[in-house]
C-alpha cells in the first residue's frame, strides 16, 4: 500500500464570522496534482469534556435544548474546557454546575474528534465516581431535568427517542467497556 502524503495548503482565507464560530475556505493540492477548496471552523485549541457520572448503580444524565434539532435531548452533562483549565478541573466544574454533583473520582476514557473533516474540535470522555452533593451556578437559560438510569439498563438508552448525539452514545460504549474491565 502506498504512503499517503498530505496535501499541500495553497491558501487560508477567513470567509466567515459570527459570535461562536468562524469558516475558512482551506485551498489544497493532494500529492496526485488534484486541487479541492474545502470549509472548515478554525482551527481552536480549546477541548471539552463529556462526564458520565455513576450514582448508586445509576448513570445521572441530563435532559438539555439543543437548539440544533429544535427539541430536547438527553445526555451526559458536557461543556468547554476554559482557557488555563485542564480537563479533570473541567469536569469537576461542569459536574457541579451541571448536576449539582462533584466527585471524588474521574477517571478519563478516551479523547475523540468531532466530524475532524469540519473541526479540530475534541472531545474528552470521562467517568464519574463516588460523587458528593455540590452545586456551582452554570450558564444554562433554564434548569437542567435530570434523569436516573439503571447501569444494569444502559444499553436500553441506544433505544431511547431522546438519546441520539453521537458523542454520547460513543460514551456509553467507553463505559460500557470501563465498567465490564473493571467489574469486581
Amino acid at each position: 500500500m502506498t504512503e499517503l502524503k498530505k496535501p499541500k495548503i495553497l491558501n487560508i482565507q477567513d470567509v466567515a464570522k459570527s459570535k461562536l464560530f468562524s469558516i475558512q475556505s482551506v485551498d489544497l493540492e493532494f500529492s496526485n496534482g488534484e486541487k479541492r477548496i474545502y470549509e472548515r471552523m478554525r482551527p481552536a485549541k480549546r477541548e471539552a469534556v463529556l462526564i458520565v457520572p455513576i450514582i448508586d448503580d445509576h448513570l445521572i444524565l441530563i435532559r438539555e435544548y439543543a437548539v440544533g434539532i429544535e427539541n430536547y435531548e438527553l445526555g451526559f452533562p458536557k461543556g468547554a474546557v476554559d482557557p488555563g483549565e485542564a480537563p479533570l478541573e473541567a469536569a469537576q466544574r461542569e459536574l457541579k454546575e451541571e448536576i449539582g454533583y462533584g466527585a471524588r473520582q474521574i477517571t478519563p476514557l478516551a479523547k475523540l474528534t468531532m466530524s475532524p473533516s469540519y473541526f479540530s474540535s475534541k472531545m474528552n470522555i470521562l467517568i464519574a465516581n463516588d460523587l458528593f452533593s455540590e452545586k456551582l451556578e452554570g450558564d444554562e437559560p433554564e434548569p437542567l431535568q435530570q434523569v436516573k438510569w439503571p447501569i444494569a439498563r444502559m444499553m436500553e438508552l441506544l433505544d431511547h427517542p431522546d438519546f441520539n448525539e453521537a458523542r454520547n452514545i460513543s460514551a456509553l460504549f467507553y463505559v460500557e467497556r470501563y465498567l465490564k474491565n473493571n467489574a469486581k
